[in-house]
């Protein structure tokens, strides 16, 4: 439900942004050679908090999607307390795959192979012909577990044996987004995108609209590129937001496509903010849409892109989602174009890093979070 607050705008404080003279772009080596890649997964993706879904993908016990982070399978599922856990989707027996199904519904998770069926809690329950053998405990072979944290109603997995607490690293945004409700929200389309360019590009992309008149057309004539402000200027969490001049939603007709998220006193602000390291978060007073990468390689990444609404928006006739989801695939669709063609034209022997402009501030804060954990 929407928050009891009316008429608050969301929090917001601008801050003083000072741009690095000097500032520019990553080497090529950053987003074309395997071993930083793989340096990356060890470093960032395997040591970090990684976002994995949203809580509204599994509202019964039961329910369980897939995730994979630094090449891991993961099984996430609410349990028969309808506590979400997080397990490797690998088999004590002999390793196989559990669960093929990207989403589903079961009382336990059994394997294929030889039938070893786990609790939904991770407990080997059953192994059949295992008793005769010596010394054999079930207790002995629960599936393993990963880390499991929610922000804000997201789901994020660490793979780290001790990492960080999930609410310490996001003690910066406390608070920050509940005027969206976003764990309540509901997702009513995901689009998969394969994106021939590196994950670092698409990330650098979003966080500036220096891009937006020649490439974005459409939503420039709805939120002016130069109509930036930014909150969140240094660190893993990046953004701020642009206005709405024209029209009064980011949507095919420019107009409101559902019922609001939240109480706004202000209905023409879009805020967009980068979580490192896979997570881009744009929050509209209608929908909130949400871009989660999956790096694959030096020159590709998977993006899953979904669109999040208020529940009781569902049953209004005047609900239009694919009104706002028609204008971000088109747009989403043009931003992977020239990230494509960045991809391409780094790895020429011609490129070398060029100088940020003062609208690039973001992306240049970016690549100086990003090289903390590589360099």
């Amino acid at each position: 439900m929407p928050s009891t607050q009316t008429n608050v705008a969301p929090s917001f404080r601008k801050t003083t942004e000072t741009f690095t003279a000097g500032a520019k772009s990553l080497s090529q080596r950053y987003f074309v050679s395997p071993e930083i890649f793989a340096d990356e997964q060890k470093k960032i993706f395997s040591a970090q908090w990684v976002l994995a879904g949203h809580q509204s993908q599994i509202t019964r016990s039961g329910d369980y999607f897939l995730s994979e982070i630094a090449a891991e399978n993961l099984i996430v599922v609410r349990d028969q307390r309808s506590t979400i856990r997080g397990f490797y989707n690998v088999c004590r027996h002999r390793g196989t795959r559990l669960r093929e199904d990207q989403t589903g519904h079961a009382s336990v998770i059994q394997c294929p192979y030889h039938a070893w069926t786990y609790a939904l809690d991770g407990r080997l329950l059953g192994a059949p012909h295992m008793d005769d053998v010596p010394g054999f405990d079930k207790a002995d072979y629960s599936l393993h577990p990963v880390h499991l944290g929610l922000w804000e109603g997201f789901i994020f997995a660490n793979l780290a044996d001790s990492p960080t607490p999930l609410d310490k690293w996001f003690a910066p945004l406390a608070g920050k987004f509940s005027h969206w409700n976003l764990p309540k929200l509901r997702s009513a389309k995901r689009i998969d995108y394969d994106v021939q360019a590196n994950w670092k590009l698409i990330f650098e992309n979003y966080s500036e609209c220096y891009h937006c008149p020649g490439v974005h057309p459409a939503l420039s004539k709805l939120s002016p590129y130069d109509s930036a402000e930014n909150d969140l200027t240094e660190g893993p969490f990046l953004g701020g937001f642009m206005r709405i001049t024209k029209g009064n939603s980011l949507t095919m007709s420019g107009k409101s496509c559902a019922l609001p998220v939240g109480d706004f006193r202000d209905f023409h602000r879009i805020f967009y903010y980068s979580i490192f390291p896979n997570m881009l978060l744009s929050l509209h007073p209608d929908y909130a849409m949400l871009h989660q990468l999956r790096p694959m390689s030096p020159e590709r990444t998977l993006i899953f892109c979904d669109w999040f609404f208020h529940p009781e928006a569902f049953e209004r006739k005047d609900f239009k989602p694919e009104d706002a989801i028609e204008f971000w695939d088109m747009t989403n669709k043009q931003d992977w174009h020239v990230c494509e063609l960045s991809q391409q034209g780094i790895a020429s022997r011609a490129y070398e890093p060029g100088p940020y402009s003062t609208r690039e501030s973001i992306p240049a804060a970016w690549d100086r979070e990003y090289l903390r954990y590589v360099s």
